[in-house]
């Protein structure tokens, strides 16, 4: 595991964290449909990146 892919995996799960969050505190729809692409678009390329794909 190389630091990027690392990172983009802590950052998605940041970003996650944020969504629940949000949700709790009824915050736009919008909002959090925002979060929730740019979550998933951290892990997806986080977990992609890893080196156990080769």
């Amino acid at each position: 595991m190389n630091g990027l892919s690392t990172l983009l995996i802590v950052v998605g799960l940041f970003l996650a964290g944020g969504i629940y969050s949000f949700v709790k505190q009824q915050m736009p729809r919008s909002l959090i449909v925002l979060l929730s692409i740019g979550a998933a678009m951290c892990l997806v390329s986080g977990v992609l990146r890893l080196e156990v794909w080769n």
